[in-house]
Formats: C-alpha cells, structure tokens, sequence
C-alpha cells in the first residue's frame, strides 16, 4: 500500500529549498505528497522562527492534527527547520503526541528517522550545527522536479549577527558551497527545462569571501549567467553593506539578470542601524541605490522595514519615512520589531509603546503603498517581456509569469507557452499583480 506524507512549509526560500529536498528524499522511501494531513501516513512542518512568537504559533498549529492522531496513533508528526533547532527536545516535551524533531542542519537524517519512527522508535530529536566539511558535502541535492524556475542554494548561515536576527542562531555560521557544484547544477536544471534560476542564500553578496581562491559573488553571477539556455538570472539575499561595484555592474551588463533587487534597508536612521549592527549608514546605503540605478536605470528594488526598534524615536522613524520615499521602493516588507531570545536586541530596553508602534507601521504601510501603486501603474499600456511559468488561477484560459521586476502578470493564452519568454502589454495593474494582452511574438 502506498505510503503518503502531507508537508507544510513556513518562512522564507532557504525554507522552500529544504522543503524541495524533503519531497525528494520522502519519494525516494516510497512516500507520495497528499494535500491533506487526514490522508496522511506522515506529517511534517518545516517551520520559520523570524517573526513573534513563532514557537507558540507552531505549537498551536500542531494542535490541528492531534485529532487525527487519536483517531489514528500510528501517525508519523515530525516538525523541522528554524523553530525545531531552536526548541529541540523541549517540543518532545510540549507536544506529547510529536514523533519527530530535526534541526536545520539535520533535514538528510530525515529518511532515517521516519523509518525509525515506522519501527515504532518514536520521540526522536536531532539538532545541532555540524562542522564545516560536513556542512559542504550536505548541499541540497535534488532529483528532477516540475517547473519553469528554481532556486539554488550558494551558501548557508550567516556571520554578520545583526542585533535583531535570530538566523545565526538557528541557521549556523556562513559556508559557501564550491561554485563548480553550483555551475553544475544550473547546467542540470536548465537541461530539464529550467529556464530561470535565482541564486539563494542568506547574505549571497558574501559568497566565497572565506573560501580560499573561490570566485567571489559578482564572478560566480557571471559564469552562471553565461550557461547556454538559461533565460534568466536572479539572486537573493543581498546585505547592502556587502554589495560590490563589481556586482552592480553586472546590472548593466549580463543582459538575463533581471532588473529588480531585494535590498534590505531596515531603517533609516544612523543610531538605529548601528544599535542593529548593520553595518552601513544611511549615507552609504543611499550612495549604492544612486549607483545601481546609474548603471541600471529601470532597476526595480524591494526592501524590507522594521518599525519600533528599541531605543527608537519619532525623528528616527521619520528618517526612515525620508528614505522610504528618496529610494522609490516598488515594494517594502514592513515588520514590527520582534524580540528574539538570544539575540543582542533582547536585552535592550524597548520604551516604544505597542500603540506607537502600531501607528507608525501604518503610516510606514500606507506610505509604501503609495510609492507601489504610482510605480505599477506607470506601466499600463507598456508592452514588458514575461517568462511564462503556468497556468493562472485567474481562470480557464489564462497563463502567468513574472517581468522582470518579479511582478506577476496574468494573460490569456494556451500551455503551450509554458517556459517561453512572450511579449504582454499591460492593461490593468492591481495590489499584487497586472493582467495584459498577449501580443504577437
């Protein structure tokens, strides 16, 4: 009889990867992906701890399936990723119906522990950081998969230890996976049909910095660029204090990567970035959007925001209003600021008031969505250039893509266009997306 898992995946791309990975490893047990946890032999979560109370809310979400855990006991419950390396055995003890635990350095033990837990070994936690050549010879490795675009990972983990980021804690120290392996693996996407790659990891624009004679970050965009057949080229994330001029020429003149950056700002105040440890100035970060957009001048950036950083003060927040509106973000990711045990932040006094913070996040929001809704519609009747990645769930009849900003597009047209790159004039822009008319090729 066929054996079925259910996986739900939580937080950013790194999480998305490892999730791929988990798929791949499942079927090669002679497990099938099901869409519910009640047709399920084996649940899993693979869970993200960035946001507030992320270990309360993956509790609760757990609570979903005890349920189907009375009514079937030999239910398989495993949680992954950043919330199961940080809790570790302390979720065995939360959750007495948990089976299974596995840390973020951990997800290629999981084909042993679910057959354990087939053997009735229940209660199994595994966390920890491993060593470095460890770490190296564990990058996601993947069979062929489904899909027009694909992430890949460069590196793991981060160093920079910024004073409100829990990352390093539960992602581990910065490793950059040898190029020759990423090259290799681009030439086997693009092979099965991949037609875009965005390179992953959680600072990209250090890649390499520790590895003796490797390419640096700039250097490996190129030579990933260069392979024959892949229309597109993206990457993320990138930390601004780490963003070459080598690299911003490569936006000038790799003609497939992509006109748009996610640039994390965080704040626009000097004393509040360096109570975050960023690492940069207002000044500099500003000087590097001048120069990304002389050497790209349609670039589109996104960013991300934090409102309420302890210590900071109306002026602080109005700087950053300042610089909201000076760069011309086509979007901005705006969070409250999160206290994260273990971090550096935790221990400063937060004076910001919960009704302070509140309303300065929806001055913030509604000032963004300004910025984006005057940027997506100065491309009404533009005609922009869209991979087609598949069929919208805008109705029958009706495919989608990305531009090259990253902006979905929807349009009618057949499957058969499925990885080709068409020509779409837009016609009508909303919060998340435009619709456009498919023009002749």
């Amino acid at each position: 009889m066929q054996k079925c898992f259910y996986l739900e995946t939580f937080g950013c791309q790194m999480n998305v990867v490892d999730s791929e990975r988990i798929v791949s490893m499942l079927v090669e047990i002679g497990y099938q992906r099901v869409n519910s946890a009640e047709a399920a032999d084996l649940v899993l979560l693979n869970t993200c701890s960035v946001r507030d109370k992320a270990e309360r809310k993956v509790y609760g979400h757990l609570g979903r399936f005890k349920p189907i855990k009375d009514a079937r006991p030999e239910l398989i419950i495993g949680v992954g990723g950043c919330v199961a390396e940080q809790e570790g055995e302390k979720m065995l003890a939360e959750v007495p119906y948990l089976d299974l635990v596995f840390g973020t350095h951990n997800v290629h033990r999981l084909p042993e522990l679910v057959q354990q837990a087939e053997a009735g070994h229940r209660r199994l936690s595994v966390t920890g950081f491993l060593d470095r050549e460890t770490r190296l010879n564990l990058f996601p490795q993947r069979s062929e998969l489904d899909g027009v675009t694909r992430f890949v990972t460069v590196m793991q983990g981060c160093d920079n230890f910024c004073s409100y980021c829990i990352v390093p804690h539960v992602r581990g120290r910065e490793i950059s996976r040898p190029s020759k392996d990423i090259l290799a693996e681009v030439e086997l996407l693009v092979a099965q049909g991949v037609r875009e790659v965005t390179l992953l990891g959680q600072n990209v624009n250090s890649y390499g910095n520790k590895e003796p004679g490797e390419l640096n970050f700039a250097q490996l965009v190129r030579k990933v660029a260069a392979i024959r057949g892949l229309s597109r080229l993206r990457f993320t994330t990138s930390h601004p204090k780490d963003l070459s001029d080598e690299l911003i020429a490569c936006f000038a003149e790799l003609e497939n990567l992509c006109h748009h950056l996610h640039l994390p700002v965080q704040c626009g105040s000097n004393e509040i970035l360096k109570q975050m440890n960023r690492g940069y100035t207002r000044e500099e970060y500003l000087e590097t959007v001048k120069k990304l957009k002389l050497a790209c001048p349609d670039i589109r950036l996104t960013t991300d925001v934090i409102v309420g950083f302890p210590g900071e003060t109306e002026e602080d927040f109005q700087q950053t209003l300042d610089l909201v509106t000076e760069v011309g973000y086509a979007d901005a990711f705006t969070f409250l600021y999160s206290r994260r045990s273990g971090t550096a932040a935790a221990e400063l006094e937060d004076k910001v008031g919960a009704r302070v913070k509140q309303q300065q996040f929806d001055r913030l929001l509604a000032l963004q969505q300004e910025n984006s809704r005057r940027i997506w519609a100065s491309d009404l009747g533009r005609s922009v250039s869209v991979l087609v990645e598949g069929e919208s769930r805008q109705g029958e009849g009706q495919m989608f893509g990305r531009s090259t900003w990253n902006r979905i597009v929807n349009f009618a047209g057949s499957p058969e266009l499925l990885g080709q790159t068409v020509t779409v004039k837009i016609t009508k822009v909303f919060r998340n997306s435009s619709l456009g008319e498919l023009l002749p090729g």
